[in-house]
């Protein structure tokens, strides 16, 4: 178990010396899981960013927006409002100027500058502030009318204050029959993206580290393994674990970083973690059988990055599951990575247990059991023809 131990830390040792992977390791999943959530993003509620002066017409729009559905965004500047829209942090930014408050004040039109992200959320919560300036508008004419009949001002408004409390509101419940929106709808913005990042990254990762495999098998550093004292079954064993150590740190790292930066929900973290670990033998299996059978590394290197896109744009990572047609989301089921999908999507979205990922967990487990084999068996022959 030490010789184990010790040739998996070392495989991890060296994935972690090659530069290139700071970028595609550390950064561009996390890109990727930005892109994915600024495309595909669910949730109910929206991000609304206000500036400028405060007077009474922005306390009273600030009132009407604050509400369950609308996280409402006092910032200092114009600038830093634009930049949030930018930036997807809100899907609408409002200005209000000076003049706009004395015009309010007078009870002449305003104008108010609003400024409406390109996707998201941005049309329903554009809706919802123009419906809370419609309200603000009603109210100032409703006070207009009484006062104009002779009606103090401080009288009216306590008036119709207190008829509004007498009245109650109108509740409406929308419901969605769709059966895509209410799948996708319960999700965070950036959770759909954040898991298939996880599935993608984790078995391209790993199955770029295939490259050292044949690195090990060409410079002698396999032959000089088993010339020690260790066992052929410790020394696949070795590298078995050193694959299988490579895509949980990957898959980790992206899990702890998605949830830090952008407070994204995989449900029950425990099951995120065997889900991932699962799938992560699926992609120890295929770079083991990868490393074995070729025997160059620029051409596993290709094949990896090759095999890694299409097989993950196939099991809906690069585009949701729920979109395919009938015709490729039957394809997607002999991929590892749709059934990966399905399993963080019953913990994700239904608040599924154990119980619920059961088959999924099961059909990773007999691909990673028959890749396993399949790589240990061709990278033991590839091992013995070397020496």
């Amino acid at each position: 178990m030490r010789a184990v131990l010790a040739i998996g830390v070392t495989e991890l040792r060296r994935f972690a010396r090659d530069r290139s992977n700071i970028f595609f390791v550390l950064i561009f999943p996390l890109l990727l899981v930005f892109v994915v959530g600024l495309q595909f993003g669910g949730g109910g509620g929206g991000s609304i960013a206000i500036t400028g002066a405060d007077g009474q017409l922005r306390q009273e729009l600030t009132q009407e927006l604050d509400g369950d559905d609308v996280s409402l965004n006092e910032v200092a500047d114009a600038e830093e409002m634009r930049t949030m829209v930018a930036r997807g942090q809100a899907q609408v930014g409002l200005l209000i100027e000076p003049g706009d408050e004395d015009a309010f004040a007078a009870g002449e039109p305003v104008q108010i500058e609003m400024i409406a992200a390109s996707g998201g959320n941005a049309p329903a919560m554009t809706q919802v502030v123009l419906t809370a300036l419609q309200a603000i508008s009603l109210e100032q004419a409703e006070l207009a009318a009484l006062t104009d009949q002779g009606v103090e001002e401080s009288e009216a408004a306590g008036a119709l204050e207190q008829a509004r409390s007498g009245v109650e509101p109108v509740q409406l419940d929308v419901v969605n029959t769709d059966e895509i929106s209410q799948e996708l709808g319960g999700l965070g913005q950036f959770d759909l993206g954040a898991a298939t990042m996880i599935l993608l990254f984790v078995f391209l990762s790993t199955l770029s580290s295939s490259v050292m495999l044949i690195q090990s098998r060409r410079l002698g550093i396999q032959r000089r393994v088993l010339a020690a004292p260790v066992s052929s079954v410790s020394a696949l064993g070795g590298q078995l674990f050193g694959r299988w150590i490579i895509a949980v740190v990957q898959g980790g790292y992206i899990m702890v970083a998605s949830a830090w930066l952008f407070d994204v929900d995989f449900g029950s973290i425990w099951l995120a973690l065997l889900i991932m670990g699962v799938f992560a033998l699926v992609a120890t299996g295929a770079a083991m059988l990868l490393g074995a059978v070729v025997d160059h590394e620029g051409a596993a290197s290709g094949v990896a990055v090759g095999a890694g896109l299409v097989l993950a744009a196939l099991g809906g990572c690069m585009f949701p599951l729920e979109l395919f047609p009938d015709t490729l989301r039957t394809v997607a089921n002999i991929i590892p990575h749709a059934w990966g999908y399905e399993a963080f999507a019953q913990i994700q979205r239904h608040a599924g247990g154990l119980a619920d990922i059961g088959l999924e967990l099961g059909v990773l487990a007999a691909m990673a059991l028959v890749l396993v084999l399949a790589g240990s068996w061709a990278l033991r022959r590839s091992t013995a023809r070397a020496m």
